[in-house]
């Protein structure tokens, strides 16, 4: 069975460019098919994601596709709110929301060795989240979002730029970014960028992909000259 990396063999610990997988948004291509594509295009890691009311035992199933499409091609899997699915299939990290586990619980169910991200939707809320054993913020929606019912309001970069500013820990920022967005969501000092329908949605999810990872390389290149000229 594969098994979870640890902290000591974390490193890079926490992906750049995470891609979100999805069925609802899209119905081409399955959670799998996704994570394959994206994984191929140059993703760090693939965060599975399912709403829907499915029971543990599909979940755990999918989640364990999801994850042989990532060992293939050398990305991480993050499993969305379920830790009990992650500690199953072995997964890298998991993806905590709001309303999922607390932290310490999570963390004593999938152990010290995975990454733990959690969700902000505001400055404030970002402030309580650092405070925990967090890994890494996921922060936004930046630009809104269509992949939820009830989204929280659209948070724009201003907010992004504070929360970058004073946070502690890493934060990848989430929220309809495109490769045509990533240059000026990462100028704010933003870690690593989550996307979804830019990829799922995308007539070629790899070559879109592709293009998501090649904007974030391309900003990253900036940010250090910008760091080597000061």
């Amino acid at each position: 069975m594969t098994q979870p990396l640890t902290r000591m063999t974390r490193e890079p610990a926490i992906p750049r460019l995470q891609v979100i997988t999805d069925e609802t948004v899209q119905t081409v291509h399955s959670h799998a098919a996704v994570a394959e594509m994206a994984a191929r295009g140059g993703a760090d890691a693939v965060q599975f994601r399912e709403k829907r009311p499915w029971t543990t035992r599909e979940r755990i199933e999918v989640a364990r596709a999801c994850l042989e499409a990532c060992r293939a091609h050398g990305a991480l899997l993050l499993v969305d709110d379920f830790a009990d699915v992650a500690l199953a299939v072995g997964a890298d990290a998991i993806h905590l929301g709001k309303n999922d586990l607390d932290v310490a619980t999570a963390r004593r169910i999938v152990g010290p060795g995975v990454i733990i991200g959690g969700t902000a939707n505001s400055y404030e809320e970002a402030t309580q989240v650092w405070a925990t054993d967090i890994d890494y913020i996921g922060v936004g929606p930046i630009y809104g979002t269509r992949s939820k019912a009830n989204p929280a309001p659209d948070m724009g970069l201003d907010t992004l730029a504070r929360i970058c500013a004073d946070s502690p820990v890493p934060v990848v920022a989430i929220g309809s970014i495109t490769s045509d967005r990533i240059a000026e969501v990462m100028a704010t000092g933003a870690y690593g960028v989550a996307v979804l329908s830019a990829v799922v949605s995308a007539s070629d999810p790899v070559e879109a992909t592709r293009h998501c990872r090649a904007a974030l390389d391309a900003a990253l290149a900036a940010r250090a000259a910008e760091v080597t000229r000061a």
